[in-house]
């Protein structure tokens, strides 16, 4: 195992958002960067060089939003198995989720939660081993309103318990927590909102009683008064945010609060749904007028984290992150800025300070993809992860 590594990267995307650099040499020691510099000559005779001047480099990946028990599959009897399974039923598939992840990239994720807990399970159970380089940061269950959205990914707090007081009482150790606050958008009624599941004063409550336990709230909300309530109570992040309007995307800025729009949950249900229908027709103008938002959200000045939500019918894992990244370079982010969404607002969501950019005392665990910056984000699935320890050998993770 080689302690010193140099890179020459034929583009660098640092991740910040600043533009592409040409022949960039990265230099890595004890699997930390020490420095990023301009190619010469005379660095093509070092012994300790990889050469990747036909390859992209970036940094690790960050899907900030995904259900890893679902595979996105339009098959129905799939679909009903995998949200109905055991934990011994879903443990290969969340594996094999995460080779996918991988093979596009994607070194770190977040999930917002399922029925069972299983993803939890999969992180407390199968990983750790140090087999795949991946980060996995789970909700466990999300918490919901009794008869309301989110039985799939979540439950209720007991009768008569407070939101504030079923997230004091969590015995669980999760990384974050994950609460819901609307319902689904309508594929029959363009922009319907639905009622908020908590007021402010108990979504307020249960803001605080997750960041007394220290950590994040992540909220799936949808609409201007059930992003208003999560907004206002102080979330970390607004996951979905559909039909929120300018001055949630206000608000978002003011507070530094994140979001991640997962548009590509609109634009799969368009592609997936029967060709002329009503239900196709209205998710395609959601997921348009997502990108209008989008466009004003950059506009704000709102951190924007690349999310997929992958899990959902017609979205994939690791392929989604593309997907994604396509659509925020439709909303008028730049590719850099695009990368920058996943990478380094990412990992600053997910409380990966070590990771996100390519810079001087950043992990060395990098990626690289074939060819110029101009393939990207179609050329996504030729990513080969770059690891530390690895003795310069870029090796690209096979699924089985």
């Amino acid at each position: 195992m080689k302690k010193t590594q140099q890179i020459l990267a034929g583009w660098l995307i640092d991740g910040s958002g600043g533009p592409v650099q040409r022949n960039r040499v990265i230099h890595i020691a004890d699997g930390r960067i020490r420095s990023v510099r301009k190619a010469t000559p005379e660095d093509g005779n070092h012994p300790e060089l990889t050469d990747l001047s036909d390859c992209t480099v970036l940094p690790g990946l960050v899907d900030a939003h995904l259900h890893l028990f679902m595979s996105g599959i339009g098959d129905p009897v799939i679909r009903q198995q995998q949200l109905h399974a055991e934990f011994e039923e879903i443990k290969p598939v969340i594996g094999i989720h995460l080779k996918q992840l991988l093979a596009h990239g994607v070194i770190a994720v977040r999930d917002g939660g399922d029925y069972a807990g299983h993803a939890l399970r999969y992180k407390q159970e199968c990983l750790g081993s140090g087999q795949m380089p991946v980060c996995v940061r789970v909700a466990g269950k999300a918490w919901r309103k009794p008869e309301r959205y989110g039985k799939l990914i979540g439950r209720a707090p007991l009768n008569g318990q407070s939101l504030a007081d079923a997230i004091a009482g969590e015995n669980v150790k999760t990384d974050h927590v994950k609460v819901v606050n609307s319902g689904l958008n309508s594929l029959k009624t363009f922009g319907r909102e639905t009622l908020p599941q908590f007021d402010l004063d108990e979504f307020r409550a249960g803001v605080v009683a997750a960041h007394d336990r220290g950590l994040k709230v992540m909220v799936h909300c949808n609409g201007k008064r059930p992003v208003e309530i999560a907004v206002r109570a102080g979330c970390d992040s607004v996951e979905h945010g559909f039909f929120m309007g300018k001055e949630n995307l206000k608000r978002m800025a003011d507070h530094g609060i994140v979001w991640v729009p997962t548009a590509i949950t609109m634009k799969a249900y368009s592609d997936q749904l029967p060709a002329g229908s009503r239900e196709a027709e209205i998710a395609r103008r959601n997921a348009d007028h997502q990108l209008e938002q989008m466009a004003l959200a950059k506009s704000l000045g709102v951190p924007v984290a690349l999310g997929t939500d992958a899990g959902s019918l017609g979205v994939r894992h690791g392929a989604g992150v593309a997907g994604e990244l396509k659509l925020l370079m439709a909303a008028g982010f730049t590719l850099e800025e695009a990368i920058g969404c996943s990478a380094s607002v990412g990992a600053g969501l997910l409380n990966l300070p070590e990771t996100g950019e390519i810079a001087p005392g950043k992990s060395g665990t990098l990626v690289a993809v074939s060819g110029a910056p101009d393939t990207l984000p179609d050329n996504l699935h030729t990513a080969r992860i770059l690891t530390p320890d690895s003795g310069g050998v870029i090796r690209r993770l096979r699924l089985e």
